[in-house]
């Protein structure tokens, strides 16, 4: 990694957190540290389970206990088990935690005016947009993408989620028994790769390869959640695939799509993949591509 990009990473984060008082004690001199306000403001007047507390906030199992346990004793956060399932706990907020919770929202308010009050109007359209940018590639950042075996499932969520999405987007629906794609032990190693992304332990994307015997390796099951588009995810999905297959040997990649996934077109047109004549046997395919992978 270049050293110069790293310094700038570093000092970014310097600023930020003393900007905005994350070295102090006390957090918004709430008389608690940033770690308990945050997961006050997490937990939420609904309350959430303690399970995607961990994974919202990449916490320690551990830490986010000591957290929990913190602010129990203070009054402020009840955690309860489920009774139909005991290990499943959530986590609530008093009235107490409730009246903490938003005068929190209020003071956190009152910080970010003194961010944006010393600047101009040109200046705080600036630091808005620069910080809207700051934030999708932070996101972005957070993403693991890993292999994965088709029946996980992680594996299984994005692969129902894409099948409902081809259904919705396809001119006449969608009938996965229908589909020509690989299955699930066609896309194991060593025939296959199978590789999942996540986002704070969800699953928010994947894509896969099926080796073939002296030919063309096959591109599959592409698909990217709605709610991450924007973020590169496509793009490094795919990248990270062709790079598998380059590794494995693999020469030349193959895919086809519906002229309905305008954006997986375009995502491979860019690419490098150019538009070859019919092949196989998909009865949803309207265009074929292919692209020769660096040697």
């Amino acid at each position: 990694m270049d050293a110069t990009l790293v310094d700038h990473v570093r000092r970014f984060n310097r600023t930020v957190t003393q900007r905005m008082g994350a070295l102090d004690d006390t957090f918004l001199a709430l008389a608690r540290p940033l770690g308990q306000a945050r997961l006050l403001w997490e937990i939420g007047t609904a309350g959430a389970q303690v399970r995607l507390l961990r994974a919202r906030l990449d916490l320690d199992s551990g830490y986010l206990s000591r957290l929990l346990r913190a602010l129990e004793a203070d009054g402020l956060v009840t955690v309860e088990a489920d009774p139909d399932d005991a290990r499943v706990r959530t986590a609530r907020l008093t009235p107490a935690g409730l009246a903490e919770r938003a005068e929190l929202d209020r003071r956190a308010d009152d910080l970010a005016s003194t961010v944006l009050h010393p600047l101009g109007e040109r200046q705080r359209e600036r630091l808005v947009a620069a910080m809207a940018e700051v934030e999708r590639l932070l996101t972005a950042s957070m993403v693991d993408v890993v292999p994965t075996d088709p029946r996980h499932p992680n594996a299984r969520y994005c692969l129902e989620a894409y099948f409902a999405e081809l259904a919705r987007r396809f001119d006449d629906g969608y009938d996965p028994a229908r589909n020509a794609s690989a299955s699930d032990d066609e896309l194991r190693p060593p025939v296959g790769e199978f590789l999942v992304a996540t986002l704070h332990d969800t699953p928010v994307g994947c894509g896969a390869l099926r080796y073939h015997d002296g030919g063309p390796t096959g591109l599959r099951r592409m698909w990217v959640a709605p709610d991450v588009r924007g973020l590169g995810l496509g793009r490094r999905l795919l990248a990270e695939l062709e790079a598998r297959a380059a590794a494995g040997g693999t020469r030349v990649l193959r895919l086809e799509t519906n002229r309905a996934l305008t954006e997986a077109i375009a995502l491979y047109r860019a690419s490098g993949y150019r538009e070859i004549e019919a092949f196989g046997d998909e009865p949803y395919a309207d265009h074929w591509f292919e692209k020769r992978l660096a040697g």
